[in-house]
């Protein structure tokens, strides 16, 4: 955008790296909102294909950095949109680690993938009634930080490809979001993905 060029050609100095922090800050809220508008809108459209999730989860715990954990109970096959669940999960594990307490540890059992954190937990409107666009509480770091959009695009997300998102906490602390993603069991025992059209 001209905000972003305009900003990179601004000489070096802390004033200059607050203006480029306060542009990119910028640039995803107005993406997020994009985005949140498309869900809205129901006009998303899933691009389906078989993936194996634990791979799918591996790689979204290595781009996460440190801190994050990944333990795969059982791995499973499933007809899914990876660019979706992707943004999903990475939702999810950005908000674990700004929101609680590391390590953040990402859960792979069957069709169902937790993302927990060792922090205080979720509050109890968000456990309730799910997350709520531009409304943030107190954290156990201390601060309220972003918009509350994240939790939002994934819970739109999942949608999308027919999973279920549940957000709930720990008995012994900490926040557990869950995604339940579509999954069939077939006549003789065996069990096989599809996931299902959001729109």
């Amino acid at each position: 955008t001209g905000l972003h060029a305009a900003a990179e050609l601004l000489p070096p100095g802390r004033p200059t790296e607050l203006v480029r922090d306060r542009v990119a800050a910028l640039r995803t809220l107005t993406e997020d909102l994009l985005e949140i508008s498309r869900l809205d809108a129901k006009s998303e459209a899933v691009d389906l294909d078989a993936h194996h999730l634990a791979p799918l989860a591996e790689r979204v715990v290595r781009s996460s950095g440190e801190g994050t954990e990944l333990v795969v109970v059982r791995d499973v096959c499933v007809d899914t949109d990876r660019r979706r669940l992707e943004r999903v999960l990475g939702n999810l594990v950005t908000n674990a680690h700004k929101h609680g307490r590391s390590p953040v540890v990402v859960t792979v059992d069957g069709p169902v993938v937790s993302v927990r954190d060792h922090g205080d937990g979720y509050p109890e409107y968000l456990v309730e009634h799910g997350p709520q666009r531009f409304r943030t509480e107190g954290t156990s770091k201390g601060t309220s930080k972003g918009h509350g959009l994240g939790l939002t695009i994934a819970l739109g997300q999942a949608a999308v490809l027919g999973a279920r998102l549940t957000f709930s906490n720990a008995a012994d602390g900490g926040a557990v979001a869950t995604l339940r993603l579509p999954y069939e069991t077939t006549g003789d025992g065996e069990e096989t993905g599809a996931a299902h059209d959001g729109t």
